[in-house]
C-alpha cells in the first residue's frame, strides 16, 4: 500500500477536531519508525511522532532487574509510563508536550527529544509490543483509535537488524548472537498478537 494511501487513512482518523492516536506495532526491523516518520512528514504539522523507544528502562534499572541481556524485550520497557503519556496526549491537546526517545549511540533513553505541539491532531506512535494483550500494553492499546501491524520479510528484517547492531559497536558474531537470542524471541512474542491489529502492512523496502 502506497504512502499516500496510508496518509489519507491516517488523516481520516482526525474528526471533529479531536486528537486521535494511530499505533504501529510489529517485530524488530520491520520498518515501524521509518513508516511513522514518513506519515508524520506527509501529514505536516497536524501529526506528531511518539516512539515507544523513549520508554526503554535505563541500563542502571536493567542491571537492577537482571534484564541487560534482554534489553528491548517486553519487560524492559516502562509500559505504564508509556500508557500514561498516551492518555495525557489523547485527553489534553492544549499544552505542548515533550516526549523521550532512545539514543542508540548512548545506548540509553533521553528526555524531551520529540515535541508534540498543541496543534497536532494525530499522534503517530510506534513500538514492538503495542498489540500485546498483556498488562499495561492492553491499557495503552485502548487509547489508540487504530493499530496497524507493520511487517517485512524475515530476511529483510534480519539484514536491517544486522546493520543496526554492527553500526552501533557490535562485531558480526555478537550481532548475530543478539539477533538470535533476543530480537528473534521478541519478534515471536509480537507475532502472537498481530490479530489484535486493524490492518497488516508488509513492507519490503525502507521506502515503505
Amino acid at each position: 500500500m502506497e504512502l499516500t494511501v496510508l496518509a489519507a487513512e491516517a488523516r481520516a482518523l482526525m474528526r471533529n477536531g479531536r486528537r486521535a492516536v494511530l499505533g504501529l506495532a510489529g517485530p524488530p526491523g520491520a520498518g515501524k519508525s521509518t513508516l511513522a516518520r514518513a506519515l508524520v512528514d506527509a501529514l505536516g504539522g497536524v501529526a506528531a511522532y511518539v516512539p515507544l523507544d523513549g520508554f526503554h528502562l535505563s541500563n542502571e534499572q536493567l542491571d537492577r532487574l537482571s534484564l541487560r541481556s534482554r534489553k528491548g524485550s517486553e519487560p524492559s520497557f516502562d509500559v505504564w509510563g508509556y500508557a500514561a503519556l498516551l492518555g495525557r496526549l489523547a485527553e489534553d491537546g492544549t499544552r505542548e508536550v515533550y516526549v523521550p526517545d532512545f539514543d542508540r549511540t548512548l545506548d540509553e533513553p533521553v528526555a524531551a527529544r520529540h515535541r508534540v505541539p498543541p496543534e497536532a491532531r494525530l499522534i503517530v506512535t510506534e513500538g514492538n509490543y503495542l498489540a500485546c494483550d498483556l498488562p499495561g500494553w492492553r491499557e495503552a492499546r485502548a487509547l489508540m483509535d487504530r493499530l496497524w501491524y507493520v511487517d517485512a520479510p524475515a530476511e529483510v528484517r534480519d539484514a536491517r537488524l544486522m546493520s543496526r547492531h554492527t553500526g552501533h559497536g557490535r562485531d558480526a558474531a555478537a550481532a548475530r548472537a543478539w539477533i538470535d537470542g533476543n530480537d528473534r524471541p521478541n519478534a515471536d512474542l509480537v507475532e502472537r498478537f498481530r490479530d489484535r491489529c486493524d490492518l497488516v502492512l508488509r513492507l519490503s523496502t525502507d521506502a515503505g
